[in-house]
């Protein structure tokens, strides 16, 4: 018998895509915009249904919330995301310039001793 994977670990079977073309679960921020999206959903479609007891219009309300809130959530996690790479890779390139200038004359931490001769 195989054993089940661990909470942490990622499943082994076959991915889940939405849609045959969204693969949920290998990008990054897909599954969150697309939980919000379907809770923005029901928010939009229920509520607008409590307000006018319109049963096509709160349909199409809700699909348009859907909308709304999965780009909403998409296109700032994905901002997000950007940012946070290119922050990572701003201190991968100080941290590599460190290790290269260490103690060469060309390291900025290195005191520059002035060489005056006073006589």
């Amino acid at each position: 018998m195989a054993a089940a994977p661990e909470p942490g670990e990622p499943a082994k079977g076959k991915p889940f895509k939405l849609l045959g073309i969204l693969d949920v679960e290998n990008i990054p921020c897909a599954r969150d915009s697309i939980l919000y999206g379907s809770l923005g959903s029901v928010v939009a479609g229920l509520g607008h249904f409590l307000l006018t007891s319109r049963i096509r219009r709160s349909c199409d309300v809700g699909v348009g919330g859907f909308i709304l809130v999965t780009l909403g959530c998409w296109f700032h996690c994905r901002y997000n995301y950007a940012k946070l790479r290119i922050q990572e890779r701003t201190a991968r390139d100080g941290i590599k310039n460190k290790i290269l200038y260490e103690s060469t004359h060309l390291d900025p931490e290195r005191k520059q001793s002035p060489s005056k001769n006073s006589s």
